[in-house]
């Protein structure tokens, strides 16, 4: 089958591409001008690149000529407060786009990648017990504190899916937790990784829920192939503490784990010092309001669904963290 792949230059984009190709499938992929194409280096005449944007309907419009199902993971990943009308931008504006010209194409299927933010967290002052939250499918948007502003353009982004759904297009949601690949370990979730390697000291009090992106592609590949349609699933292979997490990182990487721990008194003080030195020299702060309240939560993401529909097996995080790991090493 031919399948467009939007945000294929990017860490799920890139696994998704190779797991179709793996299987016989004929890509094409969407990229802007000029764009990185440093994860799929090597399968770079394998792919067909159309230029353009999912902002940009007459490209979009091109990119799906011909095609049969389209897997969107263009997105912005991003808690800094300055990206936050771009991100609503893309985020919304853009998955509306691609429904909009899938709807017109007459696509078989549409695999969004959305994420377990756009699930919504429970306001936690209507919550008696937090010791455990249990987030699933079946979780309703509720405005709360917990949702940051990439939570919120997720949420209305699978709400365009799901008007596209009404409209008669085809389509199922994948809802991933954070994300272990290989990549860029200066962008996104793989930044936890060159934390660890770094030797930063510190780890916060909360939970996190993981799941590696080889698994996520092979989510999309068998629902995007399979007769499923009009149903979400979400995707996480465990939870763990975030010292857990380091503690395995460093392991693989033979580097010291962080050993001081950050309660949510300190790391209140530290995102506001770091929104203060990003607005006094114009970088990027490397923790915000939205970071520092997620690390210290407690919740925990079912997958139960898509092992129950898929026989769906998840790679344990030691053997996710050790391959993730070794390229990271090989690469340096």
């Amino acid at each position: 089958m031919r399948i467009l792949i939007t945000g294929a230059t990017g860490l799920v984009g890139s696994a998704t591409a190779r797991s179709f190709l793996a299987k016989g499938h004929t890509i094409v992929a969407l990229h802007r001008a000029n764009s990185d194409r440093s994860l799929v280096n090597d399968l770079e005449n394998q792919i067909h690149w159309v230029e353009g944007d999912i902002l940009d309907v007459l490209s979009l419009e091109k990119a799906m000529d011909q095609v049969d199902c389209v897997v969107h993971a263009a997105a912005i990943v991003s808690f800094v407060p300055r990206d936050e009308a771009d991100m609503y931008k893309v985020n919304v504006e853009g998955t509306a786009n691609v429904v909009n010209v899938c709807l017109k194409k007459g696509i078989r299927k549409l695999c969004h990648v959305s994420s377990v933010a756009a699930l919504g967290r429970p306001d936690p002052r209507l919550i008696e017990d937090q010791s455990r939250i249990v987030i699933d499918e079946t979780q309703r948007w509720t405005d709360s504190p917990n949702n940051s502003a990439y939570a919120k353009s997720k949420y209305l982004a699978e709400l365009e899916v799901w008007r596209g759904i009404a409209e008669g297009l085809p389509a199922v949601i994948v809802n991933p937790s954070l994300i272990l690949g290989e990549g860029d370990w200066h962008k996104s979730s793989t930044q936890l990784f060159k934390y660890v390697y770094d030797g930063k000291p510190f780890y916060t009090v909360g939970t996190v829920n993981f799941v590696d992106v080889r698994d996520i592609a092979e989510a999309v590949v068998k629902l995007t192939m399979s007769d499923i349609e009009n149903e979400r699933y979400v995707l996480s292979a465990g939870t763990t503490t975030y010292q857990q997490l380091f503690s395995v990182i460093a392991s693989a990487l033979g580097r010291k784990p962080p050993h001081i721990k950050v309660g949510p008194g300190l790391a209140a003080i530290i995102w506001r010092v770091e929104a203060m030195r990003s607005w006094l020299t114009g970088s990027r702060p490397l923790i915000t309001k939205d970071t520092a309240r997620s690390a210290a939560h407690h919740f925990e993401y079912d997958s139960a669904k898509i092992k129950r529909d898929l026989s769906f097996d998840f790679q344990p995080l030691d053997k996710t963290v050790k391959r993730v790991s070794e390229s990271f090493l090989t690469a340096k």
